[in-house]
């Protein structure tokens, strides 16, 4: 009897300890996408920071906002901007992006501390340039920039709606202070 009941005991142990090293099916969403198409010279000029996913490197950061421009070499000069949340002092840091996809010039890499690069892939863009998504393949980053300072709620709300379609969590989206609170006028 006490045989018996030892043998279930290490049958169940077993049992549960396959179970619970078994790997769990987690869906994998599909590749994120870009934009057929970019004109790079459209894109330049400042845009404002409307929400991002948290990232180390823009913490304490309000009222973010980027300027790029062409240089003469094709590549990219980027100037990110915002003011400090707790003494209200400007921070800027400069970089330099380049395109990895002529085809559609939506894939770049960009570097703002040498020798370290990241993917920029830009997910969405409005027809008329008034707006821009931005992210990386891994869905680690994500911005959603204007050319001004706010954005309409309704519209928002349809960007987050093709975000989560890319399979990014817009529940850990964080959503900037309006630069026009006098945050990116400088």
């Amino acid at each position: 009897m006490r045989l018996v009941s030892l043998m279930t005991v290490i049958v169940v142990i077993a049992y549960g300890t396959v179970t619970l090293a078994a790997p769990a099916v987690v869906p994998v969403p599909p590749p994120v996408q870009t934009v057929a198409k970019v004109d790079p010279a459209r894109f330049m000029g400042r845009w404002y920071e409307i929400a991002r996913l948290p990232n180390r490197f823009q913490k304490g950061c309000m009222g973010s906002y980027t300027d790029y421009s062409l240089r003469d070499d094709g590549q990219i000069n980027i100037v990110n901007s915002c003011r400090n949340e707790k003494d209200g002092d400007l921070r800027q840091v400069k970089g330099r992006a380049w395109v990895v996809d002529p085809a559609s010039n939506a894939r770049l890499k960009v570097t703002f501390f040498w020798p370290l690069r990241s993917d920029y892939w830009i997910i969405g863009l409005g027809k008329e340039y008034e707006y821009a998504v931005v992210a990386s393949p891994s869905r680690k980053y994500l911005w959603i920039l204007s050319r001004s300072a706010t954005m309409d709620d309704g519209h928002y709300a349809e960007l987050l709606q093709e975000v989560e379609r890319q399979g990014f969590e817009v529940k850990n989206l964080i959503k900037g202070i309006a630069a026009s609170k006098g945050m990116g006028n400088s």
